[in-house]
């Protein structure tokens, strides 16, 4: 009996090790939408991390509470910059942003200095999308990690 548990121990170590993995360190997610079009797809499942840097460009996942569903955006503001849009174009800090994933106009929305846990998200899909012009300034707590790979569907798997 005691030699029938021991053989289970390897089994046991390697699921609570993907178990903490999964937890707190990278974990898939499902594209569910179309707020990222044309980069990104319904149903495509990429890798996120949860440890990394989050930059400028980077697409994040957070948990968006009010709704509370979970929503895949485009990192656009960083913390202590200023963000405005006006005729169809985004100003960080009074200088315009090559915004080249945009699909779709992009609303106005009045200058925001964003604070130094801020960051000001926007969809791909600027027609669709319910981001910071929306919901306004995400703070870093509430981002769950940085999209780093795409491993579904299959013709496209890489980094994103």
């Amino acid at each position: 009996m005691k030699e029938k548990l021991l053989s289970l121990v390897p089994y046991v170590l390697i699921l609570i090790g993907v178990i903490l993995f999964r937890t707190f360190i990278a974990t898939p997610v499902r594209v569910d939408g179309t707020s990222m079009n044309k980069f990104l797809h319904d149903g495509d499942i990429l890798i996120l991390y949860k440890l990394g840097n989050i930059k400028r460009n980077d697409i994040v996942v957070l948990k968006e509470e009010t709704e509370n569903e979970t929503i895949i955006k485009r990192v656009i503001g960083l913390p202590g910059e200023t963000i405005e849009i006006r005729s169809n174009k985004i100003y960080i800090n009074d200088e315009v942003f090559a915004d080249e994933y945009a699909y779709g106009q992009t609303s106005s929305y009045d200058e925001i200095t964003l604070k130094d846990d801020e960051y000001f998200l926007l969809g791909d899909n600027r027609l669709v999308s319910k981001d910071s012009r929306i919901i306004g300034p995400v703070k870093e707590k509430d981002i769950k990690g940085v999209t780093i790979f795409r491993i579904y569907p299959f013709n496209k798997i890489g980094l994103v």
